[in-house]
Protein backbone atom coordinates (compact mmCIF):
# COMPACT_ATOMS: atom_id res chain seq x y z
CA UNK A 1 0.00 0.00 0.00
CA UNK A 2 1.03 3.58 -0.56
CA UNK A 3 0.00 6.42 1.76
CA UNK A 4 -2.54 9.00 0.70
CA UNK A 5 -2.37 12.33 2.52
CA UNK A 6 -1.18 10.70 5.76
CA UNK A 7 -0.05 7.36 7.09
CA UNK A 8 -3.20 6.96 9.20
CA UNK A 9 -5.31 6.13 6.16
CA UNK A 10 -3.71 4.10 3.39
CA UNK A 11 -4.95 3.11 -0.05
CA UNK A 12 -3.49 0.06 -1.78
CA UNK A 13 -1.38 0.94 -4.82
CA UNK A 14 -3.47 1.32 -7.94
CA UNK A 15 -6.83 1.38 -6.15
CA UNK A 16 -9.39 3.89 -7.39
CA UNK A 17 -12.41 4.03 -5.13
CA UNK A 18 -15.90 4.33 -6.62
CA UNK A 19 -18.30 6.90 -5.16
CA UNK A 20 -20.44 6.07 -2.15
CA UNK A 21 -23.46 5.98 -4.46
CA UNK A 22 -22.02 2.83 -6.07
CA UNK A 23 -22.48 0.81 -2.90
CA UNK A 24 -25.68 -0.88 -1.73
CA UNK A 25 -24.45 -2.92 1.26
CA UNK A 26 -21.86 -2.68 4.03
CA UNK A 27 -20.85 -5.67 6.17
CA UNK A 28 -19.06 -5.20 9.48
CA UNK A 29 -17.20 -7.35 11.92
CA UNK A 30 -18.03 -6.46 15.52
CA UNK A 31 -15.25 -7.14 18.05
CA UNK A 32 -12.35 -4.66 17.73
CA UNK A 33 -14.03 -3.19 14.63
CA UNK A 34 -17.35 -1.61 15.63
CA UNK A 35 -16.63 -2.00 19.34
CA UNK A 36 -13.37 -1.55 21.21
CA UNK A 37 -13.23 -4.95 22.90
CA UNK A 38 -13.03 -8.66 22.16
CA UNK A 39 -16.07 -9.81 24.12
CA UNK A 40 -14.76 -13.31 24.78
CA UNK A 41 -11.58 -11.87 26.28
CA UNK A 42 -13.61 -9.62 28.59
CA UNK A 43 -15.81 -12.53 29.70
CA UNK A 44 -12.66 -14.50 30.44
CA UNK A 45 -11.02 -11.63 32.31
CA UNK A 46 -13.99 -11.29 34.66
CA UNK A 47 -13.97 -15.07 35.12
CA UNK A 48 -10.27 -15.20 36.01
CA UNK A 49 -9.31 -16.92 32.75
CA UNK A 50 -8.16 -13.81 30.91
CA UNK A 51 -4.57 -14.64 30.02
CA UNK A 52 -5.35 -18.13 28.73
CA UNK A 53 -8.21 -17.02 26.50
CA UNK A 54 -6.57 -13.79 25.27
CA UNK A 55 -3.49 -15.68 24.12
CA UNK A 56 -5.63 -17.91 21.87
CA UNK A 57 -7.64 -14.91 20.60
CA UNK A 58 -4.50 -12.99 19.66
CA UNK A 59 -2.93 -15.96 17.89
CA UNK A 60 -6.14 -16.54 15.92
CA UNK A 61 -6.44 -12.89 14.87
CA UNK A 62 -2.81 -12.84 13.73
CA UNK A 63 -3.52 -15.91 11.64
CA UNK A 64 -1.17 -18.13 13.63
CA UNK A 65 -4.10 -20.39 14.51
CA UNK A 66 -5.74 -20.85 11.14
CA UNK A 67 -8.81 -22.83 12.22
CA UNK A 68 -11.14 -20.26 13.81
CA UNK A 69 -13.61 -22.97 14.78
CA UNK A 70 -10.95 -24.80 16.73
CA UNK A 71 -9.71 -21.64 18.41
CA UNK A 72 -13.23 -20.64 19.45
CA UNK A 73 -14.03 -24.07 20.83
CA UNK A 74 -10.78 -24.05 22.81
CA UNK A 75 -11.57 -20.66 24.30
CA UNK A 76 -15.17 -21.52 25.09
CA UNK A 77 -14.14 -24.72 26.83
CA UNK A 78 -12.13 -22.61 29.28
CA UNK A 79 -15.33 -20.69 30.15
CA UNK A 80 -17.50 -23.68 31.04
CA UNK A 81 -19.22 -23.02 34.36
CA UNK A 82 -18.84 -19.22 34.27
CA UNK A 83 -22.05 -17.54 35.54
CA UNK A 84 -24.11 -16.07 32.70
CA UNK A 85 -24.38 -12.83 34.69
CA UNK A 86 -20.83 -12.10 33.54
CA UNK A 87 -22.29 -11.30 30.11
CA UNK A 88 -24.37 -8.52 31.63
CA UNK A 89 -21.28 -7.09 33.32
CA UNK A 90 -19.30 -7.06 30.09
CA UNK A 91 -22.13 -5.26 28.31
CA UNK A 92 -22.64 -2.72 31.09
CA UNK A 93 -19.06 -2.12 32.16
CA UNK A 94 -16.76 -2.80 29.23
CA UNK A 95 -18.46 -2.58 25.84
CA UNK A 96 -17.85 0.74 24.11
CA UNK A 97 -18.17 1.69 20.46
CA UNK A 98 -15.06 2.54 18.50
CA UNK A 99 -14.67 6.16 17.39
CA UNK A 100 -16.64 6.91 14.27
CA UNK A 101 -18.73 3.72 14.35
CA UNK A 102 -22.03 5.48 14.96
CA UNK A 103 -21.20 8.26 12.50
CA UNK A 104 -20.18 5.88 9.71
CA UNK A 105 -23.21 3.63 10.11
CA UNK A 106 -25.58 6.60 10.24
CA UNK A 107 -24.06 8.08 7.09
CA UNK A 108 -24.24 4.77 5.23
CA UNK A 109 -27.88 4.28 6.27
CA UNK A 110 -28.68 7.82 5.15
CA UNK A 111 -27.10 7.01 1.79
CA UNK A 112 -29.46 4.04 1.43
CA UNK A 113 -27.05 1.18 2.19
CA UNK A 114 -28.14 -2.05 3.85
CA UNK A 115 -26.03 -2.77 6.95
CA UNK A 116 -24.91 -6.25 7.93
CA UNK A 117 -23.32 -7.27 11.23
CA UNK A 118 -21.48 -10.55 10.86
CA UNK A 119 -19.45 -11.66 13.85
CA UNK A 120 -17.54 -14.56 15.30
CA UNK A 121 -18.74 -13.16 18.62
CA UNK A 122 -21.99 -13.74 20.46
CA UNK A 123 -25.64 -12.87 19.97
CA UNK A 124 -25.87 -11.49 23.52
CA UNK A 125 -23.73 -8.59 22.32
CA UNK A 126 -24.61 -8.42 18.62
CA UNK A 127 -28.28 -7.84 19.48
CA UNK A 128 -27.31 -4.71 21.40
CA UNK A 129 -24.83 -3.45 18.82
CA UNK A 130 -27.21 -4.11 15.93
CA UNK A 131 -30.00 -2.20 17.62
CA UNK A 132 -27.74 0.74 18.41
CA UNK A 133 -26.34 1.01 14.88
CA UNK A 134 -29.42 0.14 12.83
CA UNK A 135 -28.19 -3.12 11.34
CA UNK A 136 -30.52 -4.82 8.86
CA UNK A 137 -29.03 -8.33 9.02
CA UNK A 138 -27.09 -10.05 11.81
CA UNK A 139 -25.23 -13.34 12.08
CA UNK A 140 -23.25 -14.46 15.14
CA UNK A 141 -22.80 -17.31 17.60
CA UNK A 142 -25.33 -18.21 20.31
CA UNK A 143 -23.76 -19.15 23.63
CA UNK A 144 -25.27 -22.20 25.28
CA UNK A 145 -26.41 -21.51 28.86
CA UNK A 146 -27.65 -24.13 31.30
CA UNK A 147 -28.58 -23.65 34.96
CA UNK A 148 -27.44 -20.02 34.80
CA UNK A 149 -23.92 -20.77 33.56
CA UNK A 150 -22.03 -21.04 30.28
CA UNK A 151 -21.61 -24.62 29.13
CA UNK A 152 -18.51 -23.89 27.07
CA UNK A 153 -20.39 -24.55 23.82
CA UNK A 154 -22.46 -22.71 21.23
CA UNK A 155 -26.00 -23.54 20.08
CA UNK A 156 -26.73 -24.90 16.61
CA UNK A 157 -28.71 -22.37 14.55
CA UNK A 158 -30.54 -22.72 11.24
CA UNK A 159 -27.42 -21.72 9.28
CA UNK A 160 -24.88 -23.65 11.39
CA UNK A 161 -23.09 -23.46 14.73
CA UNK A 162 -20.00 -21.22 14.37
CA UNK A 163 -19.72 -18.04 12.33
CA UNK A 164 -16.18 -18.34 10.99
CA UNK A 165 -14.51 -16.60 8.07
CA UNK A 166 -16.24 -18.69 5.43
CA UNK A 167 -19.62 -18.15 7.08
CA UNK A 168 -18.98 -14.39 7.07
CA UNK A 169 -18.32 -14.60 3.34
CA UNK A 170 -21.48 -16.64 2.76
CA UNK A 171 -23.53 -14.18 4.78
CA UNK A 172 -22.27 -11.22 2.77
CA UNK A 173 -23.11 -12.98 -0.50
CA UNK A 174 -26.53 -14.09 0.77
CA UNK A 175 -27.40 -10.55 1.83
CA UNK A 176 -26.27 -9.18 -1.53
CA UNK A 177 -28.58 -11.66 -3.23
CA UNK A 178 -31.42 -10.81 -0.86
CA UNK A 179 -31.34 -7.11 -1.69
CA UNK A 180 -30.52 -7.58 -5.37
CA UNK A 181 -27.01 -6.16 -5.55
CA UNK A 182 -23.72 -7.60 -6.75
CA UNK A 183 -20.77 -8.31 -4.41
CA UNK A 184 -18.95 -5.49 -6.21
CA UNK A 185 -21.55 -3.14 -4.70
CA UNK A 186 -20.70 -4.30 -1.17
CA UNK A 187 -18.03 -3.12 1.24
CA UNK A 188 -16.65 -5.22 4.09
CA UNK A 189 -14.93 -3.83 7.18
CA UNK A 190 -12.88 -5.88 9.62
CA UNK A 191 -9.69 -6.24 11.62
CA UNK A 192 -8.83 -9.93 11.97
CA UNK A 193 -7.87 -12.90 9.82
CA UNK A 194 -11.36 -14.38 9.87
CA UNK A 195 -12.63 -11.21 8.15
CA UNK A 196 -10.44 -11.82 5.09
CA UNK A 197 -12.89 -14.12 3.23
CA UNK A 198 -15.72 -11.58 3.29
CA UNK A 199 -13.30 -8.74 2.56
CA UNK A 200 -12.06 -10.66 -0.45
CA UNK A 201 -15.59 -11.17 -1.76
CA UNK A 202 -16.60 -7.50 -1.46
CA UNK A 203 -16.02 -4.75 -3.97
CA UNK A 204 -14.34 -2.66 -1.27
CA UNK A 205 -12.35 -4.10 1.62
CA UNK A 206 -11.52 -1.92 4.62
CA UNK A 207 -9.13 -2.79 7.45
CA UNK A 208 -9.69 -0.91 10.69
CA UNK A 209 -6.76 -0.78 13.14
CA UNK A 210 -6.12 -4.27 11.85
CA UNK A 211 -3.50 -6.98 12.10
CA UNK A 212 -0.67 -6.66 9.53
CA UNK A 213 -1.96 -9.52 7.37
CA UNK A 214 -5.37 -7.84 7.11
CA UNK A 215 -3.95 -4.38 6.45
CA UNK A 216 -1.86 -5.80 3.62
CA UNK A 217 -4.87 -7.43 1.97
CA UNK A 218 -7.29 -4.50 2.27
CA UNK A 219 -7.96 -1.85 -0.36
CA UNK A 220 -8.23 0.77 2.39
CA UNK A 221 -6.52 0.60 5.78
CA UNK A 222 -7.56 2.97 8.56
CA UNK A 223 -4.60 2.83 10.93
CA UNK A 224 -5.33 5.96 12.95
CA UNK A 225 -8.54 7.77 13.85
CA UNK A 226 -12.13 6.59 13.63
CA UNK A 227 -14.19 4.46 11.29
CA UNK A 228 -15.81 7.56 9.85
CA UNK A 229 -12.51 8.37 8.12
CA UNK A 230 -13.76 6.05 5.38
CA UNK A 231 -16.32 8.68 4.42
CA UNK A 232 -13.51 11.07 3.54
CA UNK A 233 -12.23 8.83 0.73
CA UNK A 234 -15.64 7.99 -0.74
CA UNK A 235 -17.14 10.73 -2.86
CA UNK A 236 -20.88 11.26 -2.49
Amino acid sequence: MAPTSDSGLVLRDGVTLPPLSHFKLAAFDMDSTLISIECIDEIAALAGKGEEVAAITEAAMRGEITDFRDSLRRRLALLAGVPATVLDRVLAERLTFNPGARELCAALKAAGLTLVLVSGGFTFFTRFVAAELGMDYVRSNELEIADGALTGRVVMQAWGDICDGEEKRRMLLQCCEAIGCTPDQAMAVGDGSNDLPMMGAAGLSVAFHAKPKVRAAAMVAINEGGLDRLLGVLQA
